[in-house]
């Protein structure tokens, strides 16, 4: 196959994964991130002892890792077979679209962006429908949240959303194709999981530190994406939240709009920022589009460069 047809090809899969997102989401039946979720909440481990737990942990997100690589190797697989006898453009832009096809479920901008403004819109009911609202995308109480808090935690949400659901599995495919993306989404989903400090710290150790590891480019990348206006700032905000990579795009974002974000007790992102007010959860979904936009250019760009050389 001629080197300019590989290295089309996943920038090309890039662009109809984002196209087709437009419609919005696969049936659960036939969502990959679904079985995912299903597979990982078979197991219940939370009783275990620590260095038990943590063993059972670690065995079950490789298990499931190498499941879905797998898979999602075979059908990539399956995909290229078919440019192999003759490598038309008429035949890679077919094999693009279905390889776009098998991406989308792997990254989901639209629903995020829907979530984010259904924030809003349940705000603009009473504060009690925004917080129940914002509840289904936040493991934090939201029973004593404020406006203003409830809005900076939609806008929270949706900045480190932006890279765990859009530009790290963009990231991952141009790295290492489906595989990558499918064991990226794999591990996400593990961490959103199992990852917290109560009873499910010690089987969700290996998940969280795995994903920490897969983010930690992503994150920085989502963040320069963003266009903060100081680089030197988003690196000092980035700091304060304790996790090693969410605080990039939210610092980014914060720093963009001028807000001040927020979450009681933990950490505070451009405290001297503006406080979030009516309108802010908009004018974060249009910065996180073209945010959206450079993720696409950036991660087609580092695919077409991986393969162009090769």
């Amino acid at each position: 196959m001629a080197p300019v047809y590989m290295s089309a090809l996943l920038p090309l899969a890039m662009a109809v994964a984002l196209l087709v997102d437009r419609l919005g989401e696969p049936p659960a039946w036939a969502h990959p991130v679904v079985g995912m979720g299903r597979y990982l909440g078979l197991f219940r481990l939370t009783r275990l002892p620590p260095a038990l737990g943590f063993i059972a942990g670690a065995l079950v997100w490789l298990a499931g890792a190498v499941a879905v690589v797998f898979i999602a190797l075979w059908l990539q697989g399956q995909l290229l077979l078919g440019l192999q006898p003759w490598a038309s453009p008429l035949r890679l832009l077919a094999t693009a679209a279905l390889t776009g096809l098998l991406l989308k479920p792997l990254l989901a901008w639209r629903m995020l962006a829907d979530e984010a403004r259904a924030v809003e819109a349940a705000l603009g009911e009473s504060l009690a429908a925004g917080r129940a609202r914002l509840s289904h995308l936040v493991s934090r109480d939201t029973a004593a949240l404020t406006e203003t808090e409830v809005r900076e935690a939609a806008i929270e949400t949706l900045a480190e959303n932006l890279n765990d659901s859009v530009i790290a599995p963009l990231f991952w495919f141009a790295m290492a194709g489906l595989p990558g993306a499918a064991l990226y989404r794999f591990a996400n989903t593990a961490d959103a999981m199992w990852g917290y400090r109560d009873e499910r710290e010690w089987c969700g150790k290996w998940a969280a530190r795995a994903d920490d590891v897969l983010s930690w480019l992503p994150a920085r990348l989502t963040a320069l994406a963003l266009l903060p206006p100081s680089l030197p700032a988003l690196m000092r905000e980035a700091r304060c939240p304790p996790s090693p990579n969410s605080g990039w795009p939210m610092a980014a974002m914060a720093l963009r709009l001028g807000l001040r974000l927020s979450k009681p007790g933990v950490y505070a992102l451009h405290a001297s920022g503006r406080s979030a007010a009516a309108g802010d959860l908009a004018a974060a979904r249009g910065v996180a589009r073209q945010a959206v936009a450079a993720g696409l250019a950036l991660t087609a760009a580092l695919a077409w460069a991986l393969r162009s050389t090769t």
